[in-house]
């Protein structure tokens, strides 16, 4: 059998670096990509130090031809590609009429281009095997919005519609995708958007935690990496065939009301 890899976007940090381990625990060889480098190959190393298979590769979602360098690889090597993690964000807080127009079309092309990009590039692959399963990290803002995040809320509903159109695409075959919507996840993005949110509305960062970010959840608790690593297994495995073109909320309650 060929060996087992999970490709995963944005995997230097943060919420990629947490899938990432959690999967190389259970076996897969983890081609950890980053359009930053030099970030991929530190998390890379530390999860070589941990005794796990892991690669760094250079992946700018945006780009053409990294995403062809990337598949040549995987292809080259032989390795069967079972699981896609389109995970790769970034994120701009601003009243759209201040918006920088530059910055709102980089969003939508990370957030929405990108994953639709790469997933064309990797289904042919899944193809071949029979099975795949595509995973989207979204978000409650897939779903609801808010104030100043018009390019982010913009490329993340969008997500949703290009999911359910891909999975009537693979419907014939054991392909799935999906896409996880937590609310807040405590990640060095957040952490970033909660000093803009406060810069922005003229508020403390105190009160953007309890006023605007856990304001609408009734669990008002931050999602942690755990429950994230959860939905995924979920979602990879072999009880989740029948579960496709679909959104898995973590939300604490915030959509229910």
């Amino acid at each position: 059998m060929n060996e087992k890899a999970a490709l995963i976007t944005g995997a230097a940090s943060g919420i990629g670096l947490a899938l990432s381990r959690d999967l190389a625990k259970q076996g897969y060889t983890i081609l950890l990509t980053d359009a930053n480098l030099s970030a991929a190959s530190n998390a890379a190393e530390q999860l070589q130090a941990e005794g796990y298979k892991a690669e760094a590769h250079k992946l700018d979602v945006t780009s053409d031809a990294d995403i062809a360098d990337l598949i040549g690889t995987v292809e080259s090597r032989g390795y069967d590609l079972p699981l896609l993690i389109n995970n790769a964000g970034i994120q701009y807080v601003s009243n759209l009429e201040d918006f920088p127009v530059d910055r709102w079309r980089l969003i939508n092309n990370v957030l929405l281009v990108g994953p639709a990009m790469l997933t064309r590039a990797v289904l042919p692959l899944m193809r071949r095997q029979n099975f795949g399963r595509i995973i989207n990290v979204g978000s409650i803002h897939a779903l609801v919005a808010s104030k100043h995040k018009s390019a982010y809320v913009a490329a993340k509903h969008g997500l949703l519609g290009f999911s359910k159109v891909v999975a009537l695409e693979t419907a014939d075959q054991d392909i799935t995708i999906n896409t996880i919507c937590p609310s807040y996840v405590k990640t060095p993005l957040v952490e970033m958007q909660i000093a803009n949110q406060a810069k922005e509305n003229g508020i403390s960062e105190e009160d953007v935690i309890n006023k605007i970010m856990l304001e609408p959840m009734p669990k008002k608790s931050f999602i942690e990496m755990d429950e994230l690593v959860g939905a995924l297994n979920y979602l990879a495995s072999a009880a989740a065939r029948n579960m496709t073109g679909h959104e898995l909320v973590l939300d604490g309650g915030w959509t229910v009301k």
